[in-house]
């Protein structure tokens, strides 16, 4: 049915919650900000950090330039370690592998962060391409962009061998937006409430559930 599966990955294929939540702490201190309910800040995962700063904090363009240079400052040491692998994923990469599909990564995350943290999971080598966000909030950065890149990377050209997964409405904004079929997944920071009324084309409690339906 499905040839080509993309992925997202924070909160797809990885729950980041701790390393992001504690670079945006650390990011807004320099503000001078102090962060009272930390569980508020997984708002951050899945968007582009730029457009958080701004929606979260009511930063400007400046504000928010400085507060994703501090976030990264902390999070290119240590933060990208601090995730843990969803349950199930590493199997699905096997099994997906092992039936002949196409697997690509495609994250608001930028690139040069993505390739390290599948790298040091041993799950990079499951992936035939891996795209993800520039570092410039001007560039590649959106949903939708960083999944044309991936399909033009990939050669694609029959739209309907493609599927999205991913737990946040990004995602299935994304994936409308380039025509292809999307996966909602309920094992990471999206309702079910958010992707179905966002037109997840199938819901999915787990990884588990996922490789029942696409195999």
């Amino acid at each position: 049915m499905y040839k080509y599966i993309l992925f997202d990955l924070d909160g797809t294929i990885t729950d980041p919650f701790e390393g992001i939540s504690n670079c945006v702490i650390y990011a807004l201190d320099s503000f001078g900000i102090t962060v009272e309910d930390k569980s508020s800040l997984s708002y951050f995962i899945g968007p582009p950090l730029f457009d958080q700063f701004k929606a979260f904090c009511g930063f400007d363009d400046a504000q928010a330039e400085k507060a994703v240079a501090k976030y990264r400052e902390r999070y290119s040491k240590t933060g990208w370690k601090e995730c843990t692998l969803v349950n199930g994923i590493r199997e699905l990469l096997q099994k997906l592998k092992a039936a002949g599909k196409t697997i690509a990564l495609a994250t608001s995350k930028p690139e040069c962060f993505a390739i390290p943290i599948l790298e040091y999971f041993d799950i990079a080598k499951y992936f035939d391409f891996i795209g993800g966000a520039e570092l410039d909030h001007d560039g590649r950065n959106s949903k939708s962009e960083i999944i044309k890149y991936v399909l033009e990377n990939l050669k694609i050209t029959d739209k309907s061998s493609v599927i999205m997964v991913g737990d946040r409405f990004h995602d299935i904004d994304g994936a409308k937006e380039n025509g292809i079929a999307s996966i909602g997944v309920l094992s990471g920071y999206g309702s079910e409430e958010e992707l179905s009324s966002h037109g997840a084309s199938y819901i999915a409690e787990n990884m588990c559930c996922v490789a029942d339906f696409i195999l």
